[in-house]
């Protein structure tokens, strides 16, 4: 199938205080094993069809009031893995007020990732 020419992607850029640190945790945590590019002050890195940017920052206030949303249908599965694999700060997965099921994740800089889908029980 060949990729649509028109499409339009959103790939989120998240300040980070350590470029390998941010590499780490992503990758050997979270399953992003493909490094798109790497530098001394950037990071691309991607699962499947999630990819992550990654700028250097030097404030940690950045990266704890940065969020990004992941949404679709495979949440599930990847919760499953996530708790597999011991991830630190993973929560429930549950569905919450706004009728969206999601988990939470902070990497260790304190950027928040949020996980969702629609829930499976809806009529």
């Amino acid at each position: 199938m060949a990729e649509n020419p028109d499409r339009i992607e959103v790939l989120p850029v998240l300040p980070s205080l350590h470029i390998d640190e941010t590499l780490v945790f992503y990758r050997d945590e979270l399953g992003f094993s493909q490094i798109v590019y790497q530098a001394p002050d950037y990071l691309i890195v991607r699962r499947d069809d999630m990819e992550l940017h990654f700028w250097l920052a030097d404030d940690r206030s950045l990266c704890e009031r940065t969020s990004v949303y992941l949404r679709g249908g495979g949440i599930g599965a990847l919760h499953a893995e996530y708790a597999a694999r011991g991830v630190k700060s993973l929560t429930k997965l549950e569905v919450r007020p706004w009728n969206m099921e999601e988990f939470y994740i902070h990497d260790p800089h304190g950027n928040l990732l949020r996980f969702g889908r629609i829930p499976l029980n809806q009529s």
